[in-house]
């Protein structure tokens, strides 16, 4: 978990990406890569994903890969054996949690209220995912918690945009922000790297400000 959190330290946005193509794994690292960003999250949404992860792990060995939409105990499995070196999940069920803790893998949890925030901590986690982030209350609910849980960190998750990254990295309990804006289905789709590298150079630049 020490180099996870030490790359995160160094730069807070992970982008969350979609790989469809597995000819775009390796160029997609090398954007994100020479943008700035050194960590990323590679969702298991697609029938390459394990593959996608295996390729950027090749492509950027500096990288911090993980593995997102992590749900069950085999995709646990599955990520660790393509090369992912951490676990996101976008909720954290009883029967997921045990299958985490028993892994003894680096993970972020996904929550979405207190209670399993609080719930998280006690398993020992101290950085969770909170998602759907805009729609279970974004800043305001990342606000509203930092008293009450200070021992808590977050990673807000799902649509975040550009204009409040650097609102959202202020917050004293955010210990990173995902976004998917950074490398969108579009640009990915028509192979537009020179645009991702941009829009991961834009995101690091923020980030680095706030």
């Amino acid at each position: 978990m020490q180099k996870l959190q030490t790359a995160l330290a160094q730069c807070k946005i992970v982008p969350v990406v979609v790989v469809n193509d597995l000819a775009h794994a390796a160029p997609l690292a090398r954007a994100l890569q020479n943008g700035g960003l050194t960590v990323v999250e590679v969702t298991l949404r697609t029938p390459v994903a394990l593959d996608a992860i295996s390729a950027m792990r090749q492509a950027c060995p500096d990288m911090v890969i993980g593995a997102g939409t992590i749900l069950n105990a085999q995709n646990i499995i599955d990520a660790r054996n393509a090369g992912a070196e951490f676990g996101v999940s976008p909720g954290t069920s009883p029967t997921l949690l045990k299958a985490i803790v028993d892994s003894g893998w680096n993970f972020i949890p996904g929550c979405a209220t207190p209670s399993e925030a609080i719930t998280l901590a006690e398993a020992g986690f101290k950085i969770v995912k909170l998602f759907p982030a805009e729609v279970v209350g974004g800043l305001a609910m990342l606000k509203s918690l930092a008293s009450p849980l200070p021992h808590i960190q977050f990673m807000p998750t799902g649509g975040v945009r550009l204009d409040k990254v650097a609102e959202y990295i202020a917050q004293p309990n955010v210990a990173a922000l995902g976004g998917t804006w950074i490398a969108p289905v579009e640009k990915l789709a028509s192979g537009d790297f020179a645009g991702i590298e941009a829009l991961a150079r834009e995101a690091y630049l923020v980030s680095q400000m706030a």
